[in-house]
């Protein structure tokens, strides 16, 4: 008796590897994906503007990068004590607004750099619904937590969001024509929104992300919001909240996306980086013991073992 309804997923022509570089973008489940791939050593980084959980953010933010151009002082706000972007997340905020300008600035040359080098890019777009912040007229990454009179919130169309998903591509090809484009909507709701308008949210990211993947080239879609609504659909793959995706879940939908882009050979050196990173998280009862240093001499000769092959992993 079948009792689960399962999402057919092929092998990704361009499969992810131990030389692959990769460059993840977008909403809090690409920080979980990106917990993953760091854990397992690949070379990888991860929202260098902080969560970005709208499209026009994120296709501002890889514009910004791509052009080669620094922010100032005055593109600043000051909220909460602290000096903010509109264009960034509040983990990129400090005291001063020296401080903030510098962390912008190295994250964007971070990203040019990043981007150029690129194998796969992952773009993850978390909700069509927006924040328009009145007095400069654009929708904003992260309100900060400024008064709400201070912006509109509107939901995006299909076509604005067809419109900006080729910007995110054109700003990309800018600086790197070959690198694969993975997109994903994030399985997390906005139940904030309201239950309706996520649904709304998630169909218009659909629909006209979609639009623009069928008529493009090295373009891909993973379905991480099809595993969460289908697969997985029972509360127990839920965290406390019954919002977000919980360990469990996320073990879930990286499997999945592991058959897809790690190759058998792939999945071997991953299976040696978990062994090394489980014995360096091992506490020893007895750290002076014969038999504990012995284990630490195997320890280092898998290591060294495995940089042979693959000099950039470092533990």
């Amino acid at each position: 008796m079948k009792l689960q309804t399962t999402i057919p997923l092929k092998p990704s022509g361009n499969p992810i590897d131990y030389h692959s570089r990769l460059f993840l973008v977008g909403s809090c489940f690409v920080e979980n994906i990106g917990a993953k791939l760091e854990y397992y050593k690949f070379r990888t980084t991860i929202n260098p503007f902080g969560i970005l959980f709208h499209p026009e953010a994120i296709a501002r933010f890889l514009e910004f990068a791509v052009s080669g151009e620094q922010l100032s002082e005055t593109d600043l706000e000051e909220a909460q004590g602290r000096f903010i972007s509109f264009d960034a997340h509040s983990a990129l905020s400090a005291l001063s607004a020296a401080e903030t300008t510098k962390l912008l600035n190295e994250a964007l040359v971070e990203t040019k750099r990043q981007l150029t080098q690129a194998s796969h890019i992952v773009i993850t777009l978390g909700t069509a619904w927006g924040y328009r912040h009145l007095e400069q007229d654009k929708i904003v990454a992260n309100c900060h937590k400024i008064p709400q009179k201070a912006f509109q919130k509107e939901l995006a169309s299909v076509e604005e969001i067809a419109a900006i998903t080729r910007r995110m591509l054109s700003a990309i090809a800018k600086v790197n024509s070959q690198a694969e484009v993975i997109f994903t909507v994030s399985p997390v709701r906005h139940t904030k929104d309201g239950f309706v308008e996520n649904q709304r949210s998630k169909a218009h990211l659909q629909a006209g992300m979609h639009q623009v993947l069928d008529e493009s080239q090295h373009t891909a879609y993973f379905p991480s919001y099809e595993l969460m609504m289908d697969e997985l659909r029972d509360y127990r793959f839920y965290d406390r909240d019954l919002i977000h995706p919980n360990a469990l879940a996320v073990d879930y939908i990286w499997e999945r996306f592991s058959s897809v882009y790690f190759s058998e050979e792939t999945q071997k050196t991953m299976q040696k980086v978990q062994e090394i990173q489980r014995g360096l998280a091992h506490k020893p009862f007895n750290p002076d013991s014969e038999a504990h240093q012995r284990f630490l001499r195997n320890l280092e000769a898998k290591k060294r073992a495995l940089q042979v092959d693959f000099p950039h992993i470092q533990f």
